[in-house]
């Protein structure tokens, strides 16, 4: 009779202790100290057909005095932008406009239901039309109550009867044209149209909808007249003057736009100790395309428009107003895809050295890392190396 087998079981503390060397091994793997070969030393690296032209020329680096400037946030807003609302509680039955679409002063923007309206507006007119025969009636007797009188064949009650009838039958007919007119004012009030030139910016109902009083369909916004709103600190604020030339850029035009302080506000935000500053910009100018029914499809530009996010750049005077900075002309950059470099100049030799950049200053742009003092550089390098 054979005794049965029992089973191999692995140790409690190997499993841990296996997961444990591993990790020491990757561990020692990457810093080096285990499968590496020799490392590739930081440095230059030299180009091919390195020899420095004879008309080459060279930039000496050095560090320069530049303000310390600060980039504040802020949203390029239109000056003028309303929001068309109805008057009156009815269904909405067509908004003929899109957001981006151009229109004119007078373009229709949406409309209501005016059923309610256009009856109540024909009852109005009926009832005028009959005051207005009552009145027509009431002026016949008052000029025949007049003639009797002045003959002595009408006793002195009936002429004033007649002449009050008269007078009452006036007021109700200018009464009755009142309401016919209202009514015209408030059917009217159910078509909403463009007070002025403008693109529209969102469309917020659609036809189905319920609109109510001071809720909006669409919104109007002025293209051409421009404003970045930008809260900024205020101990950076009470430099600014009204009128005063500023700097701001525009990430999505790849460019700096020059504006000019227009608002500022008079009191500070007690959370974040800001002021809000709204700064003119310049217009721009937006072609007009084929005119449909009173409107036009907004061009597809690479413009200045309302919502984009714009820079205001201002230099804080402070003690930090002003610091040393190294900085190369920008075309000395190379761009090899989202990386920098230069070709530093070694005697009569090229290399390439990979560099870190950050703002720009005019021509010139600041290096963070890459450079020293003293070295120099190729001023032309071109877009490759």
């Amino acid at each position: 009779m054979t005794e049965p087998r029992t089973p191999f079981t692995l140790p409690k503390w190997l499993i841990p202790a296996t997961a444990i060397t591993g990790l020491l091994l990757v561990i020692l793997f990457a810093l080096g100290f285990l499968g590496g070969g020799d490392k590739i030393e930081p440095g230059t690296t030299k180009t091919t057909g390195a020899n420095l032209p004879d008309d080459a020329q060279t930039w000496v680096v050095s560090r320069q005095t530049v303000a310390h400037i600060l980039s504040w946030q802020g949203t390029v807003r239109s000056r003028l932008a309303v929001k068309i609302a109805p008057k009156l509680n009815a269904r909405i039955v067509d908004i003929p406009v899109h957001p981006g679409e151009r229109v004119k002063k007078g373009t229709v923007l949406a409309r209501l239901d005016d059923r309610d309206l256009r009856a109540a507006s024909q009852a109005a007119l009926a009832a005028q039309a009959a005051a207005l025969a009552q009145a027509a009636l009431a002026q016949t007797e008052e000029k025949r109550i007049i003639d009797l009188y002045s003959k002595q064949a009408a006793t002195r009650q009936n002429y004033d009867a007649v002449l009050a009838q008269a007078k009452a039958a006036r007021a109700m007919a200018n009464q009755a044209a009142s309401a016919a007119q209202q009514s015209q004012v408030m059917l009217a009030e159910n078509v909403l149209s463009a007070p002025f030139d403008g693109i529209i910016g969102e469309r917020l109902q659609e036809p189905g909808d319920m609109g109510l009083p001071n809720q909006p369909i669409v919104t109007l916004l002025k293209p051409d007249d421009l404003r970045l709103e930008v809260a900024i600190a205020s101990h950076c604020a009470g430099q600014i003057k009204l009128g005063m030339a500023v700097t701001v850029r525009i990430d999505a035009l790849h460019q700096s736009l020059t504006g000019n302080v227009d608002e500022i506000a008079p009191e500070t935000d007690p959370q974040t100790r800001s002021q809000s500053v709204k700064i003119s910009l310049p217009p721009t100018a937006m072609e007009g395309g084929s005119a449909d029914a009173g409107r036009e499809r907004a061009p597809q530009t690479q413009g200045l428009q309302h919502g984009q996010f714009g820079w205001l750049e201002l230099a804080c005077l402070g003690q930090d107003a002003e610091q040393q900075t190294l900085l190369v002309p920008t075309t000395a950059i190379l761009h090899y895809g989202q990386l920098q470099a230069v070709k530093v100049v070694d005697g009569k030799q090229l290399y390439i050295r990979h560099i870190r950049t950050g703002k720009p200053y005019g021509a010139q742009v600041e290096v963070l890392s890459g450079l020293h003092e003293g070295e120099t550089i190729l001023v032309h390098s071109g877009l490759q190396p």
